[in-house]
């Protein structure tokens, strides 16, 4: 998804719920940075919640996967809340405001990379797991970043311990496609 398509989900997210205000916590959120993802983000999806309304943020199906939207334009709106994502302690303070754009008053908040980082690298995915290689070898992540975020995380030590190899791997430049565990959590 191009800034510009979240711009676009933005903008029918205010349309269609009445907020102005949205937190963007998957992938999508690394345009808050500036970074461009177009080269090994294939994702038609913004995960996306109201934050403070949640209750509200089902409202956003009506732009999410499988919707009239979604079948016009190619991209949506993924309503999540805020357990979706296993994120370290005092992320909220780390969010950044996606930069300006076509978004007729709607703001984007959006993790921080090594928020996000985290957040991927415990769900395990083979997606995500290769876009953190990704970025690991354009230097968007920093290691002792990434291990800093990974102790105050909110999950168990075997948990850790498996994304801690997962970082050290990726460091390394070591990869390791189709071979990931996934943990159970």
């Amino acid at each position: 998804m191009k800034k510009s398509q979240l711009d676009h989900v933005l903008r029918a997210a205010k349309d269609c719920t009445g907020e102005s205000k949205f937190i963007i916590i998957g992938s999508q959120s690394l345009h808050g940075k500036g970074i461009d993802v177009d080269e090994f983000l294939v994702s038609a999806e913004a995960d996306v919640y109201i934050p403070g309304k949640e209750a509200k943020t089902e409202i956003l199906n009506a732009i999410g996967e499988g919707s009239r939207f979604h079948e016009s334009f190619g991209y949506y709106a993924d309503p999540v809340d805020e357990s979706t994502a296993i994120l370290p302690r005092k992320w909220k303070g780390r969010l950044v405001n996606l930069p300006p754009g076509d978004t007729n008053g709607a703001k984007g908040l959006c993790l921080d990379p090594h928020d996000m980082a985290i957040s991927k690298y415990i769900a395990g995915r083979e997606k995500d797991l290769e876009l953190l290689e990704a970025l690991v070898r354009r230097r968007i992540l920093d290691k002792r970043t990434l291990l800093e975020r990974l102790e105050e995380t909110p999950a168990e030590d075997r948990i850790k311990s498996l994304v801690k190899g997962r970082i050290d791997r990726h460091f390394a430049g070591k990869r390791s496609k189709g071979s990931y565990e996934r943990p159970e959590t």
